[in-house]
C-alpha cells in the first residue's frame, strides 16, 4: 500500500528576486560590475518550491500583487509542483528582492515585502487546513508589525486544526525584540534557526543554547552553516556535519534547509536522518545561483530507501 504525500501549507512571502553577483567591492556613488539573474524567490515560495521537489504536496499562501512579477511566480511555481493559494492585492506590488552576492558568495538582500506586508487571516482558507498536516510559517510575518497578529492567528488556527507547525525566524536583523519573539514561537511544535538567529533569542550561538526555548518550542533544528546543523529536543539531541560541495550562493540555503528537514521529519525520519535530509537540500542550493531547486536531478531517486520523498545526493 502505497503512503500517501505528506500534505504542507507553508504561508510565506512569494517574490522577484534580483540577484547580483559581483566580483568586487560596491563602488559607492560609482558602477560595479556585476551578473544580474532575475528569478521567483521569497522564503515561503522557496521551502514550498523545495518541498514540492522533494516529494511533498506542498500549498503555498502568499499575497502577490496584480503584476507580472506575481503572475510570473504562480506559473514556475505551479510547474514545480507548488499548489499556489495566492490572494492577489491590487493595491500592492508582489514583493521584490535585491540580492547582492560577493565573491565569497555571501549575500546582503535588500527587500520590499510589498503585497507580502499586507497579509490578512483570511488569506489562509480554513479548507486547506482541513486537508493537511503541517503549517510552517515564515518569520518574516513575526517580525513585522503589521502582520505579526496575522501570522499568530494563522499558527493558533494550524493548531486548533490539529496540524503540527513549525516557524524559522528568517532574519537575526530584525529581532529586535527577543523575547517577545520566543514568546510568541509558544507551541509550535519545531523552529528552524540559523546560527545568527539562534544568538539572537538565546544570546549564544552555541547549538545548546537552543535547550532555553525548550519551555516554548518542541524541538529546536539549527544551521550551523560551515559545521552541518544540530537537533536539540526534549531528550534527544544529534549533530550532523556539513555536506561537500561548493558555494556559489547563499540565497535560500535556510529555506532549503527547512525543507529537507521538514520532508524527512514529517515522514517519520529520526533527529539525525532529518538533519542530514536539510544539509542536503542547503548544500545543493548554495551550489546554484537563485534560491529555487532544480527542476531535475537525474542523482535524486524517486524515494529514499525507507519510502520517504527522495533527496539529492550532496553535489561533490
Amino acid at each position: 500500500m502505497t503512503t500517501p504525500p505528506t500534505r504542507v501549507v507553508v504561508v510565506g512571502d512569494v517574490a522577484l528576486d534580483v540577484v547580483a553577483a559581483h566580483s568586487g567591492p560596491i563602488v559607492h556613488g560609482g558602477d560595479s560590475r556585476a551578473r544580474i539573474t532575475v528569478t521567483t524567490g521569497g522564503a515561503g515560495a522557496n521551502t514550498a518550491a523545495w518541498l514540492a521537489w522533494c516529494g511533498v504536496d506542498a500549498t503555498l499562501v502568499a499575497r502577490v500583487g496584480e503584476d507580472l512579477a506575481g503572475r510570473r511566480a504562480r506559473e514556475e511555481l505551479t510547474a514545480a509542483g507548488v499548489r499556489c493559494a495566492f490572494t492577489v492585492d491590487r493595491a500592492n506590488p508582489t514583493c521584490c528582492v535585491v540580492v547582492l552576492v560577493d565573491a565569497a558568495g555571501q549575500r546582503s538582500m535588500l527587500p520590499d515585502r510589498g503585497a507580502g506586508a499586507r497579509a490578512v487571516l483570511a488569506d489562509l482558507d480554513p479548507a486547506l487546513l482541513a486537508e493537511a498536516d503541517h503549517l510552517h510559517l515564515s518569520g518574516y510575518l513575526l517580525l513585522d508589525e503589521g502582520t505579526a497578529d496575522v501570522g499568530l492567528a494563522m499558527l493558533a488556527a494550524a493548531r486548533s486544526a490539529g496540524l503540527t507547525t513549525s516557524v524559522d525566524p528568517q532574519s537575526a536583523a530584525l529581532i529586535t525584540d527577543p523575547a517577545r519573539f520566543v514568546e510568541q514561537l509558544r507551541g509550535t511544535d519545531l523552529l528552524l534557526p540559523n546560527l545568527d538567529e539562534l544568538a539572537a533569542l538565546t544570546g549564544s550561538r552555541d547549538p545548546a543554547s537552543a535547550a532555553a526555548l525548550l519551555d516554548t518550542v518542541g524541538a529546536v533544528a539549527v544551521s550551523t552553516g560551515a559545521d552541518g546543523a544540530s537537533w536539540v529536543g526534549r531528550g534527544r539531541c544529534a549533530a550532523v556535519p556539513a555536506a561537500p560541495g561548493c558555494l556559489v550562493d547563499t540565497t535560500g540555503a535556510g529555506d532549503a534547509f527547512d525543507a529537507g528537514v521538514l520532508a524527512a521529519w514529517l515522514a517519520g525520519a529520526d533527529p539525525e536522518q532529518s538533519l542530514r535530509s536539510g544539509v542536503r537540500l542547503g548544500t545543493l542550493a548554495v551550489g546554484r545561483v537563485g534560491a529555487q531547486p532544480p527542476r531535475s536531478d537525474p542523482r535524486r531517486p524517486a524515494t529514499d530507501p525507507a519510502g520517504r520523498p527522495g533527496l539529492p545526493v550532496s553535489p561533490r
